[in-house]
Order: structure tokens, then sequence, then C-alpha cells
């Protein structure tokens, strides 16, 4: 199978799918034999979508892959037919469970027994209808509320896992100075306790210039790598998407391009190849040669996908970097020019970085920003981001040990210091975790809303049962047990929608997780929509919306208790 669908789980779907197949159609053959032809006819109809989610569930299995900036259209709508038939199906098996609760909780006890009554036997189609309504309303909020979390959810994890997978877990370096010195020995103690931990770090050299080409001009973060060891920390190399990362340490091979490489990627995706180029004809004259502009080799440089966008440069291409630390000249600080040549182009799907970020050797950019033998920073990865914080204390003693040694050894000397990831975009995800609140409490409001409607059913609900609540009193019943009885039947009114809105929020998610849905990367940093199906956030979002709508239920329960038997039997 060449799709993304798993072919396990697309068997056990398509199995649960012919289980809801034979399920409906029991259920409209027992409706039918109860002269209910309108709720048989209700069950025969969901049969074809039970049908149609395996025939399209396995068409977009063997479907391949779409390619490289490529939308198709037969794509979209076989993947989102599979989603949409596969929601209906679970939204159908969950109305088929709806008797089966009512059927045990009359075997239960009293209480669970007049509850489940009074739900099956309305007077009224207008109170049947207001009930569904309360458990659609229930069910909307709820749904809606989950899939908002997953959404957000997807969104955070996918930016974490970016930010994580191209910045180290942990820095050291000099704060207010520009690189220090005797990194060597640092490098090679913190690289000591953090392999001790399963971890790696290389030496980096940081600083911002401005990038110029024949055409454009755009501000860049430049960083000067250790080839050996940059591939231990950040997944640059992974990234490279347009080049080759040798073409940075060997940047002479950039100069025979073989006339097939692909060196850019056209607005829809499709590839940039180098092409047999021109070639100076063997007897041409040497005034003719001279003309020509002979192609000099100059330092290899990795932009980012956005940034070579923004130039408008291409694998091979030239590119002049400005550095704002530069020469004192005539007329004042004079900024340091160095040509480059680009070797490869890199995609992280953070536009952050792919704007911004360039790439050269170490030395090239210790000579570039004038910083001699210094470096700017040593970064570190651990094996389980989450666990940086115990990692830490190992780095935090070295790089102390080395501040005590070289503060008695150097005067005025500026200590080293240690941030880990979360201090570093501590703001970053505070926000994302105050929005994920922020939006929980929105929409929970929205299912206090739906709430209202089941305090409307249960009111109606007792005007219309006040005869049934006087016989329950006549016969024994206290003021307590009505009261549970009404309170029941609105938390299962809450419940049967909270239930409905949750599974439907995690069968609308996890499918939107396997069929996915594409984004247009030139607006959003992403390609495709994430989402991370959170069971924990599930639990709470099904917690809030039973808890909002018991308490709901408080009022009409009180009221239904009030009655008295002598009021509703005045008439009988």
């Amino acid at each position: 199978m060449n799709g993304s669908v798993n072919p396990t789980v697309l068997v056990v779907l398509d199995v649960l799918a012919l289980s809801c197949l034979v399920w409906f159609h029991w259920m409209g053959v027992q409706r039918l034999r109860e002269g209910k032809t309108g709720r048989a006819a209700f069950w025969f109809v969901s049969e074809p979508f039970a049908i149609a989610f395996i025939g399209l569930g396995w068409w977009s299995a063997v479907m391949p892959p779409p390619e490289f900036g490529k939308w198709s259209l037969a794509e979209q709508l076989v993947r989102g037919s599979v989603l949409v038939t596969g929601v209906v199906v679970v939204f159908y098996l969950l109305l088929a469970l709806q008797p089966l609760v009512l059927d045990f909780l009359e075997r239960h006890s009293f209480v669970s027994f007049v509850s489940a009554r009074f739900m099956r036997g309305a007077k009224s189609n207008f109170l049947a209808v207001v009930t569904l309504l309360s458990v659609g309303a229930v069910s909307l909020s709820s749904c809606a509320l989950c899939c908002v979390t997953s959404i957000m959810g997807g969104f955070g994890h996918d930016l974490k896992r970016k930010i994580l997978a191209n910045t180290a877990h942990i820095v050291v370096d000099a704060p207010g100075k520009q690189g220090f010195e005797g990194w060597r020995s640092t490098l090679d103690k913190v690289t000591e306790a953090a392999t001790a931990n399963g971890g790696a770090a290389t030496p980096v050299v940081g600083g911002d210039a401005m990038a110029s080409s024949a055409t454009n001009t755009a501000g860049t973060l430049v960083r000067g790598i250790e080839p050996s060891t940059i591939g231990d920390v950040i997944k640059l190399v992974d990234n490279i998407e347009i080049g080759k990362f040798e073409y940075l340490t060997t940047p002479s091979k950039l100069l025979h391009l073989a006339p097939n490489e692909v060196i850019g990627r056209g607005p829809g995706g499709e590839p940039y190849h180098k092409g047999p180029g021109f070639r100076i004809p063997g007897d041409a004259s040497p005034e003719l040669r001279a003309m020509l502009p002979e192609k000099k080799e100059y330092p290899g440089i990795i932009l980012g996908r956005e940034l070579a966008k923004s130039l408008h440069v291409m694998v091979g291409d030239e590119l002049t970097m400005l550095s704002p630390m530069g020469e004192l000249g005539p007329t004042g600080i004079m900024p340091r020019a160095r040509k480059f040549r680009v070797a490869a182009i890199f995609y992280s799907g953070m536009y952050e970085y792919d704007v911004s970020h360039a790439y050269v050797l170490m030395p090239v950019a210790q000579r570039f920003f004038d910083l001699e033998a210094r470096i700017s920073r040593i970064d570190i990865k651990v094996p389980e981001p989450e666990k940086a914080s115990q990692v830490r204390p190992s780095i935090d003693a070295v790089v102390a040990e080395v501040n005590n040694h070289r503060s008695q050894v150097i005067e005025g000397y500026d200590p080293l210091r240690v941030r880990d990831w979360i201090e570093m975009n501590r703001n970053l995800f505070s926000a994302l975790a105050l929005e994920k609140v922020a939006t929980f409490i929105i929409l929970s409001i929205a299912i206090a809303v739906a709430s209202f409607c089941i305090i409307c059913t249960l009111l109606l609900m007792v005007t219309e049962k006040s005869k049934e609540i006087a016989v329950l009193k006549s016969l024994g019943t206290s003021d307590g047990g009505v009261m549970k009885v009404f309170m029941l039947e609105g938390t299962l009114i809450g419940a049967f929608g909270t239930v409905l809105g949750v599974v439907m929020a995690l069968s609308i998610c996890l499918g939107l997780s396997w069929t996915g849905v594409r984004l247009d990367p030139d607006v959003y940093y992403i390609d495709r929509l994430p989402v991370n199906v959170d069971f924990g956030d599930y639990g709470v979002v099904a917690f809030a919306a039973l808890a909002i709508c018991t308490i709901a239920t408080l009022y009409p329960a009180l009221t239904a208790s009030r009655v008295k038997p002598v009021e509703g039997l005045r008439y009988e």
C-alpha cells in the first residue's frame, strides 16, 4: 500500500464498520417488526455509509502519497469522504447504543427505572424534539471544545517538536560578551557530562549579518558550525532538501555541478535543474576567454528555504554577506563583506528559522565576525528534552567549576551561564498554555449555554409528568427520591450528549490526523494541519461537560420535588 493509512488500522476499522453494518440492519428489522417504519427507514439508510466507508478507506490506502507542493482534488475528495463516512458510522453506532443503555438502567434501581421510562415515554413529540435538541446542543459544544483543543494542542506540539529539532536543548554562553576564549577544554568537559547522560555537544559561532544577492537583500542569523558534531545536536543534515551537506565542507564541488543536479524548486514544487550551462569553445581566442567571467571558489553557505526564496538564489549561486562588525576606514567603520556560494537549502518547517538562519563553517564565521579563536556558545542536546532539567545540574556543575577556576586567573572575568530550552522559550510556551486555557473556558461557556436547554427540557417534563410525580409521591416516594429521578434524567441527557460529542470529536480528530488537511505553507508555517489527540484533555472536557449538565439539573429537580400530590391529581 502506498497511502498514508496503516493497513492494520484499516483492517480493524473495516471489521468495526462491518459490525456496524450488521448492527444497523438488525436494528432496522427490529423496528420494522414493531411497526415503526420511520425508525426502521432511519437505520436502513445508515447501511450505505458503512459500505462506503469500507470502499473509500481501501481506495485512500492504495492512493500514492502526494508529491511535494502538489494539491490533488481527487485525493482530497477521497480522503475527505473517508472522514465524513467514518464519522457518520460512529454517529449511528452511538445512537444504536442508546436503547441498550436505557434497558440496563431500567433493570438497575427504582430511580434509574423511572428516569429511563420518563426518557422513553414522552407524551408529546414537542418534548421529544426538545430533548433531542438538548442532547445535540451538549454534543455539539463538547465536540467543538475537543476538536479545538486537539488542533491547538497539535499546533503547540508541532511547534515544540520543530523548536527542539532545530535548536539546542541546553546552551552554555557568555552574556554581554562577544564569544569566549579557551572553549576547547570547556567543550570537552561539557561533552563528557552530556555523553554520560546520552547527549551530545557542539561549538557554535553566531552573529547577525545582511545577505545580499543580485536582486534582493535580507537580514540573517549566521551560525558557524562544526560539521562533525552539528548533526548530533540539531537536524540540519536531515532537513536539507536541495543540495548536499558535503558542499559546505568542499565548496569546490559547487563549481562542477552535474547538469541533472536539482538546484531549486519553482512555485508549484517543480524542480529546477542546473542544465548543461555554457561551454567555452576550444578554439576561442584569448580575448574572448578574458571577456568571460571566471567562476571563483567561495566558502559554502546553507540557507533556509524562505531565506533562499527571498534572496532569489539557488544552489551554486553567489551572495554577499555584510557583517556589522567591520573595519575602521577613512569615513568611519566600514562593514566587512564576504562572498559565499550557496551549498544547500534546508527546510525545518519553522518559518522563523527558514527565513533567517544561515550556516557556514566555524572557522569562516570566526574570521567573518572577527572573533579570532573565540566561539559564541556551546549547544547541548539531551535524549529526552522533557528531562533537560534533570541533566542540567551536571552541566551547571561543570560550568561552575570552569567559572571558579577562570575567575581566579583572569581579572574581570565574565562568567558563563547555562540555559535550557524551557527557560529560553518560556514566554512562547506560556502564551500557548494561556491561550489553550482561555479557549477551554470560552468553549465551556458554550456548554453552559447548552445546559440551559436541559433546564428547559426538565421544566417542561415536570409540567408534563405532574400526574406521574403525584402518583409516585402518593405511593410513598420522598421528595429526595423525586429529585434524584429528575437529576438522573438530566444527567442522562448531558451524558448522552457528552459521550456523543467526545466520541464524534475523537473520530474527527483521528480521521484528520490520518487523512491530513493540507495548508498553504506560504500562509502558514506548516503544510498540514497538526492534530494531537490527548486523551487527558478529552477526559477533562467530558468531566467539565457532565459537571455543568449535572449542576443544571438542580433547579428543575428541586421544582419537581415540590409538586404536591393533591395538585397533580386535582383534575383526574
